[in-house]
């Protein structure tokens, strides 16, 4: 699986929410599928994350502008929530880890 083709894919057929605080509220609703986090998001929002043990966490290996540039979004993006995949195999990171 192409993470980055698979990122834009579901950017463009799915719902994808970009940035901490949105992706926290969506955690926090139970509608955050996966968690995307920058290799550099912050280690505060990290600690956040690890009080939903059941959340599916992917850390992106590049910065938050290297995610930015994935999400095909020209400013940085250090976490971000996928709440319906559309069309694009992202799930399968889950099942991957499994």
């Amino acid at each position: 699986m192409d993470f980055n083709a698979s990122l834009r894919r579901a950017i463009k057929t799915g719902d994808v929410l970009l940035g901490q605080h949105i992706t926290e509220k969506s955690i926090q609703s139970g509608k955050a599928q996966i968690v995307v986090v920058a290799a550099n998001c912050p280690e505060e929002f990290r600690e956040k994350l690890k009080a939903y043990p059941d959340l599916f966490i992917h850390t992106f290996e590049g910065s938050s502008v290297q995610l930015g540039k994935s999400c095909g979004k020209p400013f940085m993006v250090s976490a971000l929530a996928i709440i319906d995949p559309g069309e694009s195999d992202i799930l399968t990171l889950k099942r991957a880890s499994a």
